[in-house]
């Protein structure tokens, strides 16, 4: 046997990672919004997959020290980034444009979009319920929090109904007078639906997730990566997916401030929790003596409440 021989004889059989849970749902649309969807199409990679990327860097003999999901949760730990990017998907999305502007602003992803130059408009546009209407929060520029009076909601999906079919019926006219697609569509709402393909690395997706599930993020499109995540990420890669969530979504991750002030309230030491917080510059007031609002100071207290702390300095506020 010559050398190429013994080569190829020594290197294990490779097959292509197939699983059982996500080959079950390819093609089915998981419902979101009124209208909206988003379906699997493709993929390549597995839980596998990322334990064989892992281990090409360590050398032979790792397989042994390690097992594969203490090897997952560990790159996970660590930021080990690269292994993850070894698993692909490709996803078929209906979302309502608005939501979409959102979505695409994560570059790390290929994506083919529905034209409306090429092809007319979706015939869909997402409606809001009465009683999701939702007020501009107080506490920063974008947002929302709690929603309007039952009464008022009632009137804006009405008139919302009114302006849609309106739009569509411009558009409509448009298209049939002869009108070119790529001008006839300037007019429709952003509520209007569009579908693309949209194909990512696995480490590419969870940024996207941990961004766009979060409490913080917007109600339409957490509820698109609330069901990528749980619908189709647990199902595919199920030991990272769970690494995800323990060491990035229900995490904590804490500055060297942020320490100080948990090592100072552990030892019993409020006093010096807040003067932390104060030489840091956090507890500013108004010549009124109020304290000015801070979003790091607010961040540092929804930490320590979740650590199960209140903050010494805020009163009880």
């Amino acid at each position: 046997m010559g050398r190429m021989e013994e080569r190829s004889a020594a290197y294990e059989p490779i097959t292509r990672p197939s699983v059982a849970a996500l080959d079950a749902i390819l093609g089915e649309p998981f419902r979101v919004l009124d209208d909206g969807f988003v379906r699997v199409v493709d993929y390549l990679g597995d839980d596998t997959a990322i334990v064989q990327a892992a281990r090409v860097s360590y050398g032979k003999g790792t397989k042994r020290v390690q097992q594969d999901r203490a090897l997952i949760r560990y790159l996970m730990r660590h930021s080990h980034t690269t292994p993850f990017e070894m698993c692909e998907i490709k996803l078929h999305v209906r979302v309502p444009m608005d939501t979409w502007r959102q979505w695409i602003r994560h570059r790390t992803a290929s994506v083919n979009e529905y034209s409306t130059r090429y092809s007319e408009a979706i015939d869909a546009a997402q409606r809001t319920a009465a009683d999701a209407w939702r007020l501009q929060t107080t506490a920063n520029r974008q947002g929302s929090a709690g929603t309007v009076s039952a009464d008022l909601g009632a009137q804006l999906t009405e008139q919302e109904g009114d302006l849609q079919r309106l739009a569509r019926s411009v558009y409509s006219n448009r298209i049939a007078a002869g009108v070119a697609r790529e001008q006839a569509r300037k007019d429709l709402p952003l509520s209007t639906y569009t579908e693309a393909y949209w194909k990512i690395d696995l480490h590419n997706l969870l940024h996207f997730l941990a961004l766009r599930m979060d409490v913080h993020a917007q109600l339409e499109i957490r509820e698109y990566a609330t069901v990528i995540g749980e619908q189709i990420v647990s199902r595919w890669v199920p030991v990272a997916w769970q690494a995800f969530l323990d060491y990035r979504v229900h995490g904590t991750v804490l500055s060297g401030l942020e320490t100080g002030i948990v090592q100072a309230l552990a030892a019993g030491d409020a006093t010096r929790a807040t003067v932390l917080v104060e030489e840091a510059g956090l507890l500013e007031r108004t010549p009124e003596g109020e304290v000015k609002p801070n979003f790091e100071r607010r961040e540092i207290e929804e930490k320590l409440r979740g650590l199960g702390w209140t903050a010494p300095w805020s009163g009880g506020r």
